[in-house]
């Protein structure tokens, strides 16, 4: 197991802690990485693309002209697919595009997804953190005192709603508990912040 530095909402050093080897330790598995990313936003696609068939055209209800005599081609109705306004052949209709992945392939690739920003010197675990009440002047100077800027994630070891609200206005600045990660959100964000507690729960899970 290696020894991380725990740190405080100062940027000074409070400790340290072993990071489980097989959580945070393993050797990346770039294709289960991929498999995963690719996943989550196939999910994320809604999937409301639709377009009208013959049968849902408005119109069209009687034959443009007789069958027989008129030396033109014989035609049915003026919405068939081949008249413009008419139905659309093979369009896209309403569908979901997500799928699952075995449960061994998704928890090993949330262990490549952070043994990766362990191994990227990206990752960071504080001793808490605690706010008495939103303040995003409070969370960005936490922030400032951790040289932390641009996308960051902060995994924080239960609700928190004072947390959550005080990140909210920060462009860049995602806040989840451990049961929410994800490998989208870990890889997507430059910097991951864990809480101690935080660091046991995900290891408690994964481990």
């Amino acid at each position: 197991m290696a020894n991380y530095d725990v740190l405080t909402v100062e940027g000074t050093k409070a400790g340290s802690i072993e990071l489980n080897d097989s959580v945070f330790g393993i050797e990346p598995n770039q294709h289960v990485l991929f498999e995963a990313i690719n996943l989550q936003r196939a999910s994320l696609r809604r999937g409301t693309h639709a377009v009208k068939n013959r049968s849902a055209v408005s119109g069209g209800g009687k034959k443009p002209w007789r069958q027989k005599g008129t030396g033109n081609a014989r035609q049915g109705t003026i919405r068939a697919p081949q008249w413009r306004g008419g139905g659309i052949v093979f369009g896209p209709t309403p569908r979901s595009y997500s799928y699952k992945m075995p449960k061994k392939m998704r928890r090993l690739a949330l262990r490549s997804a952070l043994s990766s920003k362990v191994q990227e010197d990206s990752l960071l675990v504080l001793d808490a953190i605690q706010m008495d009440a939103p303040k995003t002047k409070e969370f960005t100077k936490l922030m400032d005192n951790l040289n932390l800027s641009k996308k960051v994630l902060f995994v924080i070891d239960g609700e928190d709603t004072n947390v959550e609200l005080s990140a909210r206005n920060i462009p860049g600045v995602t806040v989840i508990k451990p049961e929410g990660l994800n490998v989208l959100d870990i890889l997507g964000h430059g910097k991951v912040v864990f809480t101690q507690k935080a660091v046991e729960k995900t290891e408690e899970v994964l481990g």
